[in-house]
């Protein structure tokens, strides 16, 4: 099998690379690291772990990913979609196995891109790609509630579904009034902040003002993060804070440290390893292939992107980071601010970099409930919400596997509900299969001419599967007894597998036993090297293998004598 060479996108993309799209690319990645900030520190505190771990995956692994990736603009670090698989790990395994199996997860998203298996990923039905990530857009919500309400819970929230509503549940008279109305001012002023230059809010000699063209560029969830720390450090409002939470943010990037690693805590992190990976490898490329909808640049490469995110998931965990990969709200950011190749990504994480190393002891004020407020809109617009109100358009199978996906999703464990969801997609895909294979009686032959007495000629459609060979198996009882030859016409049979070439075989001796002669006329080129291959068509006669159903009759003798196909 060929390899796939390592060549990263940015290396086609220098090519050329004129000062203009330099600046562009300087302007777009700026932008993003500025939008990155708030979310990366968001997304780490929700995932369980400090928030200086999300901004250092976004810059390690935001770098990486742009440096070597297979994408012109495709934005990576922290995702909204791992939080609660980092969170059941870190509660389950702990911080450390986190680390191993992110590591490890990246080794094997390597191999799948290394291998071309990038495409495989395609073959995930849409209808399990939408159940899971609404599902997890609710897990988001459920676990900022606590940080939304200012709920005073001691030690962690726990992982599963009804131990988490029910710890809520318990704790919900410590609510504090100032957190709620904090995080609902965050949420309400994201949802407005894009509508308000839409210029239906604002008059339009105002929008038209140079100052405010210029401040509608500025990122939503940055003017609320600014907004509202600046609102709770004036007014000393007594909500909690990063500062009271976790003692702030480091000003530096952490030592590059080897996490402790053995083979029996591996064997143990099988099943998170594979989650991270499938998750990853999933959401990366959806956000590359939205990317590439919305971009002029080139289509990306999956299985180069595949390798770049294995190896920024390899790499993030020794300096404490964690599972990173594609970001659309951010991948979006990037196309929409001008980004022209992977520079922009690199110079979103040096942005960030620059941010932490100058503006780190800022954070120490930026209180919880905000960040809950923008987690918030972020699993709104996550969730593709417009899918449950048009699933009575759609069939039962579509209808059955969403929905499992989403309810197996937030109840139990995304690993379940992604496994489920498959195995119920490929039930539906056999059954709809089989229902499309048929076998219809003739009464004519192909030439419009009369069939001769004692023969049956029976036409099939489709693929004969294994789904399907209970149609060939029910044959025999079709047959008059009368019947001196079966003539099976093929064309429109258009693959065949070895259960389906076991039911013709068993086909054949049950007519054989009854003196009954098999014909197969008209067969396509795949079943018929099935057929040659497995040897049955000397056991059949290779004269009982006939180009057409009229080739299979004396014309004298109006009984079946064979022909060559």
């Amino acid at each position: 099998m060929e390899l796939h060479r390592f060549r990263p996108r940015l290396l086609d993309s220098l090519r050329g690379y004129e000062r203009q799209r330099l600046w562009h690319d300087i302007g777009a990645g700026a932008t993003v690291g500025i939008v990155a900030l708030p979310l990366a520190m968001a997304f780490a505190i929700a995932s369980g772990v400090k928030p200086e771990q999300g901004i250092i995956t976004a810059i390690v692994a935001g770098f990486l990913i742009s440096a070597l990736g297979g994408s012109s603009v495709q934005i990576g670090g922290p995702a909204g979609a791992f939080i609660v698989i980092v969170y059941g790990i870190v509660q389950r395994y702990g911080l450390t196995n986190l680390l191993i199996s992110t590591a490890l997860a990246g080794v094997l998203l390597f191999a799948l891109g290394l291998l071309k298996l990038g495409a495989l990923v395609r073959y995930v039905p849409v209808a399990v790609v939408i159940g899971f990530t609404n599902g997890i857009a609710v897990l988001i919500a459920l676990s900022q509630l606590r940080d939304l309400f200012g709920l005073v819970v001691p030690g962690a929230l726990p992982a599963d579904f009804f131990g988490l509503l029910g710890t809520l549940w318990t704790h919900a008279q410590t609510l504090n009034p100032h957190a709620l109305a904090i995080g609902l001012a965050t949420f309400g002023g994201l949802m407005l902040w894009p509508r308000l230059f839409a210029g239906s809010l604002l008059p339009p000699a105002l929008l038209e003002g140079r100052t405010v063209r210029t401040f509608a560029r500025v990122p939503g969830p940055v003017v609320a993060l600014v907004t509202m720390t600046t609102l709770v450090w004036w007014l000393h409002l007594p909500v909690e804070t990063i500062g009271s939470r976790f003692g702030g943010i480091p000003r530096s990037l952490p030592d590059l440290a080897l996490p402790p690693f053995s083979w029996e805590s591996a064997k143990q992190l099988l099943i998170p390893t594979i989650t991270i990976a499938l998750l990853g490898a999933i959401e990366s490329l959806l956000c590359a292939r939205v990317a590439d909808n919305l971009s002029t640049q080139p289509r990306h490469d999956p299985n180069q992107e595949l390798m770049a995110q294995g190896v920024a998931n390899f790499v993030v965990p020794f300096f404490g980071g964690i599972p990173a990969t594609g970001t659309i709200a951010r991948t979006v950011t990037n196309v929409r601010a001008g980004a022209t190749s992977p520079v922009a990504g690199i110079v979103h994480a040096i942005t960030l970099l620059l941010v932490v190393l100058a503006a780190a002891p800022l954070a120490l004020h930026v209180p919880l409930a905000a960040l809950a407020g923008i987690l918030l809109y972020v699993a709104w617009n996550m969730g593709e919400w417009h899918e449950f109100a048009r699933l009575p358009r759609f069939s039962l199978q579509y209808r059955t596997i969403l929905v499992g996906t989403f309810v197996l999703t937030v109840v139990f464990d995304l690993t379940v509900a992604v496994q489920v969801g498959l195995i119920l997609a490929c039930v539906f895909f056999i059954w709809r299969m089989s229902t499309l294979f048929r076998v219809q009686t003739l009464q004519r032959t192909d030439s419009d001419g009369t069939l001769p007495a004692g023969v049956q000629v029976f036409e099939l459609f489709g693929s004969l599967f294994f789904g399907a060979v209970g149609k060939i198996e029910s044959l025999p009882g079709q047959i008059e007894g009368s019947t001196r030859a079966v003539v099976l016409e093929m064309h429109r049979l258009i693959s065949m597998d070895t259960s389906g070439l076991d039911a013709l075989q068993q086909l054949h001796r049950a007519l054989q036993a009854r003196g009954i002669a098999l014909v197969l006329a008209n067969v396509n080129d795949q079943p018929l090297s099935l057929i040659r291959r497995s040897g049955f068509e000397q056991v059949l006669g290779a004269e009982q293998i006939v180009p057409t159903v009229s080739a299979a009759f004396n014309d004298d003798a109006q009984t079946p004598m064979g022909g060559r196909h």
